[in-house]
């Protein structure tokens, strides 16, 4: 599984209170994917060791276990929390997101699992309804170290996206709730977790909304479901200004490499995928004759009833909750006779079909074991097997439904076989895709540089107006109270104009939209040198040495 942890990761936070400090990791060394807390020395990988880890007398890494000592002393055991020193850690942390001189910005991070890296049983366990979006954003958000969270859930993935106060701390959280959701143990759910940070994590996600990282490679699909995840995250709290910028312009990528390139020609998706898996399997046969049973009327559905008729199938049962659905269906394709039936006429519509697609946001099997064997064998078939081909997540169809002898049971993870083909002309389209990936990369990282200066902007303005709110006081003061209302006002308004017009021309050297790096960067300069001149550093300075007298008290 191509989801490593980069160079780019830090082994400690640069945070002088915590000592010792100890990082639990879950990495099986040589194993095919790991988890956000991991031993660097082991993977061989040329660290980023922060300024308190370079201090540090004694760094050990036993197990996967990266332990600091400070002083020399044994490392703490893993059990041993240090809880005062922690909460001076999480309130300067949490001080760090409002004021960017305390420490380096926050991490944003992707943890997750997909078709590449873990079975169909244990996506759907994880699966979260789009209904239950905001609620799993605001218990992310509700963790310590998450600032900002955001959902990806589909049939192919379940990608919790969030921005976190502390990598590895953040790290921990999201896996502890994944894990509290979704009834899985820590210990196996890492089995199967990738997770990536910063860059990484961005580049994946574009790479998500360009198909790229679909099973079948420049589908359409997830990209109007990474739009769905932008567009329900505006009204969530926690869906901030951090996890917006990224998805906007992930949308920007995904469009661009579908206009832009030759990946969208010939594209398939989920549904035809299975389309195409249910032709190979009736070789013989083929589709056109097949009596078929699609069950479900949503977007899949759709698809598989396009593709169903591109094929030559012209006559289909369709099994919906509601009719409507299905009508809008029978209107849109017309040339084709598609038949509705309630969801209380299902398994009479299965015994008359010889292939039964099934594509529901059931949380439950619709069809089990015993279902099944009550079936009459088909009759056109020469094999005399039924075909169920199931692309939902979590399943519509239960695993007991392969012990029946005349059943095929096939799922999402079986439409491999379908995209195993044309492998090189898979990679040629995404080197194509990459280049526009790597533009819009670099696009989003200078938008986020371009942030850094808010907090330099705002303590300008407000150096300014301390300052001539204390001389306009000195000005009145020496006139005395004689002065009328409208008089006080007009000195007032000129003082304030004063201040305006003298610093119009930095702020607008502040200010930048992070359309391109050179402009980021003397954005970046110009901030550098108004903190030099007008010394905007000296009152963080006494923050932070209040933050740590605070720190050793706690922990005394």
């Amino acid at each position: 599984m191509a989801t490593t942890m980069r160079s780019s990761a830090i082994v400690a936070a640069s945070i002088p209170v915590e000592r010792p400090l100890e990082h639990e990791s879950p990495l099986r060394v040589g194993g095919s994917c790991c988890c956000g807390f991991w031993n660097g020395s082991m993977l061989g990988l040329n660290l980023e060791v922060s300024r308190g880890v370079q201090n540090a007398r004694r760094i050990e890494f036993n197990r996967g276990v990266v332990r600091v000592s400070m002083d020399g002393r044994p490392p703490l055991p893993a059990s041993h929390k240090l809880k005062s020193a922690s909460l001076a850690v999480l309130e300067q942390l949490r001080n760090a997101s409002v004021d960017r001189y305390t420490s380096e910005k926050s991490s944003i991070l992707v943890l997750g699992l997909s078709v590449h890296s873990a079975p169909v049983e244990m996506r759907e366990k994880l699966a979260v309804p789009e209904a239950e979006w905001p609620r799993a954003i605001g218990e992310l958000c509700g963790q310590n170290h998450i600032e900002e969270a955001a959902v990806l859930s589909t049939c192919n993935r379940m990608e919790i996206y969030v921005v976190a106060l502390s990598w590895h701390r953040g790290a921990r959280e999201v896996t502890e709730w994944m894990s509290k959701t979704s009834g899985i143990p820590i210990d196996e759910l890492r089995e199967h977790l990738f997770v990536l940070r910063d860059r990484d994590a961005t580049q994946h996600l574009f790479r998500v909304a360009s198909g790229l990282d679909s099973l079948v490679l420049g589908e359409g699909q997830i990209l109007a479901q990474v739009k769905q995840v932008f567009k329900i995250g505006q009204g969530a709290l926690g869906f901030g200004r951090n996890l917006s910028g990224l998805f906007k312009q992930a949308i920007t990528a995904g469009k661009r490499v579908r206009s832009e390139t030759s990946i969208a020609a010939g594209a398939v998706s989920v549904s035809s995928a299975a389309v195409e898996l249910a032709a190979m399997k009736r070789p013989e046969e083929g589709l056109f004759s097949a009596r078929i049973l699609v069950v479900g009327a949503g977007k899949m559905s759709k698809l598989l009833v396009k593709h169903l008729i591109s094929k030559g199938c012209a006559r289909m049962a369709i099994v919906n909750r509601t009719e409507q659905k299905v009508q809008d269906l029978q209107a849109e394709f017309r040339d084709a006779e598609l038949m509705y039936y309630p969801l209380t006429e299902m398994l009479r519509c299965a015994e008359d079909a010889d292939v039964i697609f099934t594509s529901t946001a059931s949380e439950r099997p619709l069809f089990y074991k015993e279902n099944v064997e009550n079936l009459s064998e088909p009759s056109n078939f020469s094999s005399r097997v039924r075909l169920f081909i199931d692309i939902s997540v979590p399943r519509n169809v239960g695993a007991c439904v392969a012990q029946v002898a005349s059943a095929r049971l096939y799922n999402v993870d079986d439409l491999k076989e379908v995209v195993a083909a044309n492998k090189e002309e898979r990679r040629r389209k995404a080197l194509e895709a990459q280049v526009i990936i790597e533009e819009e990369l670099k696009s989003f990282e200078a938008w986020r540089d371009s942030l850094e200066t808010v907090p330099t902007i705002k303590k300008l303005r407000a150096y300014a107006e301390n300052i001539r709110v204390n001389e306009l006081e000195k000005c009145l003061s020496k006139i005395g109270e004689n002065l009328s209302k409208k008089d006080r006002k007009l000195i007032e308004d000129l003082s304030k104009g004063i201040v305006n017009k003298l610093l119009h021309g930095p702020m607008q050297h502040l200010r930048s939209d992070g359309s391109d790096a050179r402009t980021v960067n003397e954005t970046l300069e110009n901030m550098h040198a108004l903190e030099r001149m007008f010394d905007l550093k000296s009152e963080i300075a006494s923050i932070e040495q209040q933050f740590r007298a605070r720190a050793e008290n706690l922990s005394s």
